[in-house]
């Protein structure tokens, strides 16, 4: 625990998790305190907000049983700071960082302010290098690239924390030993918290993993602090250590509605749905804390999970996400109801850095042209289903009905792959299987010499 400053007694005003503090000397923007009522507990808290002669601090643990007279708060004269350490992985932790597995304290290496520091433009490497997710819809069609960051926006009832879970325990950077996954949950139910530790146990990942875990029981205010933490001992494992380190983090939906119910309490003017009008602002300063360094070992990439309120991507938080971050993974509802996982709506799915990571070198040198092709096939398929319930399946010529049956297989065959980590290599076999049911002459995008190395007659007309 951090050594208090000095100690104020008394307060002025109690708000939801806000204490109003007047004229108290030497504190500052953003620093750490320690709130102690009647019953002598410790609560956490931070400096929000300091004026000439006010001082408002967000208790994470709420103000809920202290007494305004009573109350005592330390400040500490700094920021919030998180001890860290490499052994940190393979721990399940709080949003604060402290574990919580009945394992013994971990003895950090360092502490390091939760805020996190930007990484100079000048000194910014640009992302390369493909990270395999196991997830064929993303390795082939929209790759992930170290240093990226990439959302998955998903609605209410998708399997996305199954896929999250399918992503921090199956990723891996092809060619590199030191390469861990940090996972941050926010506002997740108990139920959730034990789907997501039974599957990293079952994984047998779980020592490349570094848990925290907000609970819906827990402190709302912690979820800011959350992902914070995360993103904190990520930065130390890839700068300072050297590692390639992937960050996951389910929901920022969650993260928006705590920040929002914070902007509340404070009484500020709220901005389009309530929202405060720095949503942006404090996105910004989660995701872009991804990168890489310019001579210098180690990555940071970032997925963070948005669910969309009412399937609506123009929603503040995923509107605003897709402005920071560098593409998007769409989850559909209509595949998921067919039991196709994970439900990869391929159409409106895009990563803008996807050609830094693939090629000769890295995955294969076809992969740019097969990606197309399989892309403007399957765009093609999307368009005959809606145009059959116009005219009907009988007036489609012989050409369109092999496009139609090729968009069923793409779905049922590369994006449905259940409980199965697919290699690229395995990613790639299923792709040319399919290409192969068509016609040599149909596959426009792909070159002759590339044809003649992987296309095969397929066996029976579909």
């Amino acid at each position: 625990m951090t050594l208090s400053v000095h100690r104020v007694t008394g307060v002025n005003r109690l708000a939801g998790p806000l204490l109003v503090m007047h004229h108290v000397p030497r504190v500052m923007l953003g620093e750490e305190v320690f709130v102690t009522g009647q019953d002598g507990r410790a609560r956490h808290g931070r400096v929000l907000d300091v004026s000439a002669d006010l001082v408002v601090v967000q208790v994470y643990e709420g103000t809920g049983g202290l007494d305004l007279r009573a109350t005592a708060v330390e400040l500490t004269g700094g920021p919030f700071r998180l001890g860290v350490s490499e052994a940190m992985l393979g721990r399940v932790m709080d949003g604060r960082g402290t574990p919580v597995d009945g394992g013994p304290p971990v003895t950090p290496l360092r502490t390091i302010d939760v805020n996190g520091r930007a990484i100079n433009p000048a000194a910014r490497a640009n992302p390369a290098d493909f990270i395999e997710t196991g997830i064929s819809a993303i390795d082939l069609l929209d790759s992930l690239v170290r240093g990226q960051k990439l959302p998955i926006f998903t609605g209410a009832g998708l399997p996305a924390d199954a896929l999250a879970a399918r992503i921090a325990t199956g990723a891996r950077l092809l060619g590199s030993e030191r390469f861990a996954t940090v996972f941050a949950a926010m506002g997740i139910t108990r139920r959730e918290s034990d789907a997501f530790l039974d599957a990293f146990a079952s994984s047998g990942a779980l020592d490349r993993l570094a848990l925290f875990l907000n609970l819906a029981d827990d402190p709302v205010i912690e979820r800011l602090l959350a992902p914070r933490c995360a993103l904190t001992l990520a930065e130390h494992l890839a700068l300072d250590r050297g590692m390639d380190v992937l960050v996951v983090m389910t929901d920022i939906t969650a993260y928006g509605e705590a920040l929002r119910e914070l902007s509340t309490a404070r009484e500020e003017i709220p901005g389009r749905r309530g929202y405060p009008g720095y949503l942006y602002t404090d996105l910004a300063t989660l995701f872009e804390r991804a990168g890489r360094v310019l001579e210098r070992p180690g990555s940071l990439t970032v997925m963070p999970i948005v669910t969309m309120p009412d399937d609506d991507i123009t929603h503040p938080i995923p509107d605003l996400t897709g402005y920071i971050t560098e593409g998007q993974i769409v989850l559909s509802r209509e595949l998921h109801a067919r039991g196709i996982f994970p439900p990869i709506d391929a159409l409106p799915c895009l990563s803008r850095l996807m050609n830094a990571g693939i090629g000769e070198g890295k995955t294969r040198a076809e992969h740019r042209v097969v990606a197309d092709q399989l892309y403007a096939l399957y765009a093609r398929g999307r368009e005959l289903r809606r145009l059959i319930a116009v005219i009907g399946e009988a007036a489609l010529s012989a050409g369109e009905r092999r496009l139609l049956a090729f968009a069923d297989r793409f779905e049922t065959e590369l994006i449905a792959q259940g409980a199965r980590r697919r290699s690229i290599d395995d990613t790639f076999a299923v792709a040319w299987q399919l290409l192969s049911r068509l016609p040599r002459d149909e596959l426009t995008r792909l070159p002759e010499e590339l044809l003649d190395a992987h296309w095969r007659p397929p066996e029976a007309a579909p």
